[in-house]
Order: C-alpha cells, then sequence, then structure tokens
C-alpha cells in the first residue's frame, strides 16, 4: 500500500512539473490570441455607439444609461457571489455556520429596495425618452437647433428584393443603394415595402423602423456629420438579406444640391414599367440613378397596385367602381389623393 501511494504521488508530481513547464508556452498563446482579437475588433466600427446625428446620439445615451443603471445591480451580484463562494468554502474553518438563522429585515430591504428602485428610475427615464423620440414625431427645436429653420427633406424608402429604393419627391429623382442627405437638415422618411417584411436602420442615424408592404411607416431623423455610413435592412427577408445594404453619404448643402442637379441632368425614367422590372428579385443590385419618377408611384406602391393589371388595395376594400366619376373622387379621398388607380 504504501508504494501504492508513493507512485501515485510522483505520478501527480510529475504532472504538475509538467504543467509547470507548458505554462509559460501556454501563457503566451493566450496572449497572442487575445492580441488578435483586440487587433479585429479595433477595425470594427461601431455606428450604435458613434452616432452622426442627435436623433442616435440621444439613443446611444439611453443605452448607456440603462446599461450603466442596471449594472449597479449587476456588479453587485457577481461580487457578492464570488465571495460568498470563496468565504464559506469548505476548507475554511473560520467561517461562522448559523443553522438557526432564519430572516434579516435589512437584507430584504436591500435586495427588494434597490431593483425596486432602478426600476422605477429605468421606466420613468425610458417613458419619457421614448415618447420624446418616437419616430413618428417631427424632431423638435431642441433637436435640430438651426436646422428647425429648413423645410425638412422627404424621401420615400422602398425595401425590394433584395435592394432599396429611395424616392426624393421634392427633387423627383430616385436611386437604387444609396441614399444621398444633406447634413443638418431634417429629413421625414416614408416606408414600405414591396413584398416581404423588411427593416429599414441606419445606425449612425437614428434607430430601424420595419417597412411593410401595404402599409408606410415613418421616421424623422437627421444627420449632422458628413461622410459615408452604412445602411442595411436588420430583419430577414430571404435568401438575398445578408447583401441587402445600402450606402448612406452626408454631404453638405452645397455638395447635395450639385448631387441633385447631376442627377437631374442624368438621363432615365423610373416609370411603372421600369419598376416591374426593379422589383424583381436580384442580389447586390449596382447603385442606380433616374432624373425622372412617375407622379404618384410611391402611392401605387403601397396600394400594391404600382405594376400594370393590379387593383389598389383600397379600391379593392371599398369596392369601388373606378368607372362611376362620383365614386372614383371618393376612391380619391380615401386613399389620400395618391395617384394608384386600377390600370
Amino acid at each position: 500500500m504504501a508504494r501504492l501511494n508513493m507512485n501515485l504521488w510522483r505520478a501527480r508530481k510529475s504532472r504538475e512539473d509538467l504543467n509547470l513547464k507548458r505554462a509559460p508556452g501556454t501563457r503566451r498563446v493566450a496572449g497572442t490570441l487575445t492580441a488578435l482579437c483586440l487587433a479585429g475588433l479595433g477595425g470594427c466600427k461601431m455606428d450604435v455607439l458613434n452616432p452622426a446625428g442627435r436623433l442616435a446620439v440621444e439613443e446611444r445615451d439611453l443605452i448607456l444609461f440603462a446599461t450603466g443603471l442596471m449594472l449597479l445591480i449587476i456588479l453587485p451580484v457577481i461580487f457578492t457571489t464570488l465571495y460568498f463562494a470563496w468565504k464559506y468554502r469548505a476548507s475554511n474553518r473560520n467561517a461562522k455556520y448559523d443553522p438557526s438563522f432564519e430572516h434579516s429585515g435589512r437584507l430584504e430591504v436591500l435586495i427588494w429596495g434597490a431593483p425596486i428602485a432602478i426600476i422605477v428610475v429605468l421606466g420613468t427615464v425610458t417613458w419619457i425618452t421614448a415618447h420624446r423620440l418616437d419616430p413618428y414625431r417631427p424632431l423638435d427645436r431642441s433637436t435640430l437647433g438651426p436646422a428647425a429653420a429648413v423645410q425638412p427633406l422627404e424621401v420615400d424608402a422602398i425595401a425590394l428584393d433584395w435592394k432599396w429604393l429611395f424616392i426624393y419627391p421634392q427633387q423627383g429623382v430616385a436611386t437604387v443603394n444609396e441614399l444621398v442627405l444633406p447634413v443638418n437638415r431634417a429629413v421625414t422618411f416614408k416606408i414600405t415595402a414591396s413584398s416581404v417584411m423588411n427593416a429599414f436602420f441606419v445606425p449612425a442615424m437614428a434607430g430601424q423602423i420595419y417597412a411593410m408592404p401595404g402599409m408606410q411607416t415613418q421616421l424623422h431623423a437627421i444627420l449632422n456629420k458628413p461622410g459615408v455610413y452604412k445602411g442595411f435592412s436588420s430583419n430577414y427577408s430571404g435568401a438575398g438579406y445578408s447583401d441587402m445594404n445600402f450606402r448612406v453619404e452626408g454631404l453638405q448643402v452645397a455638395d447635395f444640391d450639385r448631387w441633385v442637379s447631376t442627377v437631374q441632368s442624368g438621363a432615365g425614367r423610373l416609370d411603372r414599367v421600369t419598376y416591374a422590372g426593379l422589383a424583381k428579385p436580384s442580389i447586390n443590385e449596382p447603385v442606380r440613378t433616374w432624373a425622372r419618377v412617375d407622379r404618384g408611384l410611391y402611392g401605387a406602391i403601397v396600394e400594391q397596385c404600382a405594376e400594370p393589371g393590379q387593383t389598389c388595395q383600397a379600391m379593392q376594400m371599398a369596392n369601388l367602381d373606378p368607372v362611376d366619376s362620383s365614386k372614383r373622387v371618393a376612391f380619391q379621398r380615401l386613399v389620400g389623393g395618391r395617384i394608384c388607380a386600377p390600370r
């Protein structure tokens, strides 16, 4: 038996010596892997935490505030868990053992009071901020600053399979997979989809807004820093979803006006026939522009009657006869004056 115990001790000792010899090399490998991971993360551009618009700044501040508030509970819980595990370990004979302990009023107040206080504060701040940052609510003067005196830019965003179409109704131009905006000017987005549900998301500018076929959502936002940013669909929509990205460029007002003039002087007209071809599924669609856009095209897309032979949803639901002029007037009022009569 003594010889067996001696052999076991020698085997354990040799393993410990081997581990000690390997430890420096293991630490070097771990350090190298950590450095590579950090170097890789250094190339990441986290637009959510580096916003380029006042609306995105307020959303980032809310995220940081909520995270910091929750850490007031999370960190003490992690610390006390590790502390109690260490203090009341089996080998600590000096730890006090009190089998008669039943209740502590101080502990109850601490355990329940702190989370309740944090929930009240977090709920109040979130409720106020969520209403102030409502995407359907026009930006107030405190958010716009000097831009409050400038008329907002209107952009119609349509999610197609698998690309983004942007129509500028005030300028009469359109683009695919490229969104050009003037800085320090409010932008009013009207968002819809052609076939399946998507989500419009430019992290540097504002939060995501869903795009749904046959419906229209809205977003009021502003871009305050010139630069190139990334926009994409943040809702799975099929095979080409991962490539459904678009380029967002913020330009000074003079540069934006020059860009509009360049597009308007170009060729191409986005009519319903062109749109029907564009709406067909495609992946990695190149950036394109159109110098002219048919009036009422966006309204027809929302009503699902942009392509020849389709009947607008509002007409179907109202069961109106488009031949009857009186009913035609009622139909135009029903859809808000959008030109999307059946073809």
